[in-house]
């Protein structure tokens, strides 16, 4: 019984220091890009991390800190570092629901799991950016918004996420961090 909880108590750190490991990533990437990765139209690379839940159900929270990490940066609003994280984390738990109830083998999975991130982060940053750039009684502006960071986050989801996504999915690489993720696999 105790060599057991020792087992699963390996687990959970290594699966720990996985998610610690892509929220430094996270960080890092967006605020390496941050003259495009922050503000209205912003072309975070660091969002095609969010494909990773999809096959580590735990890296949802290193998305989720990262966010948090590299919006004390932003530019937009004190509200994006509550908000903006909020919508990271929508977007990772409706990837991780595709990797863990649907046929991963299939790209029409792949590509509905990129889906969430494109469409989540357009309707609540989008409003996140009406309210601060607009105004919270122009609907004009959350149109606008809606469409600039769904442009963005449409282009780095299917450019970048669905081919690592796919490469991941046929690699040897999966498995090495598959292993690293959790230990016997």
């Amino acid at each position: 019984m105790r060599e057991q909880k020792l087992i699963n108590t390996k687990g959970y750190v290594r699966k720990l220091a996985f998610a610690g490991v892509i929220a430094a990533l996270y960080a890092s990437l967006t605020i390496a890009a941050a003259p495009i990765a922050y503000g209205p139209v912003q072309f975070r690379f660091s969002e095609a991390l969010c494909i990773l839940p999809f096959f580590f159900p735990f890296s949802v929270w290193g998305l989720f800190v990262g966010c948090i990490a590299a919006n004390i940066l932003s530019t937009l609003h004190v509200l994006d570092i509550v908000v903006g994280p909020i919508a990271t984390l929508l977007a990772a738990l409706c990837t991780m629901w595709a990797g863990k109830y649907l046929n991963r083998d299939l790209i029409t999975v792949k590509v509905l799991a990129c889906f969430p991130p494109v469409i989540i982060n357009a309707v609540i940053i989008g409003a996140l950016i009406a309210y601060v750039t607009f105004g919270s009684d122009e609907p004009v502006g959350f149109l606008v918004a809606f469409a600039w960071v769904g442009f963005g986050q449409l282009a780095v989801m299917y450019i970048l996420g669905l081919p690592l996504m796919a490469y991941l999915a046929k690699s040897h690489v999966l498995g090495k961090l598959m292993y690293l993720y959790g230990g016997n696999k």
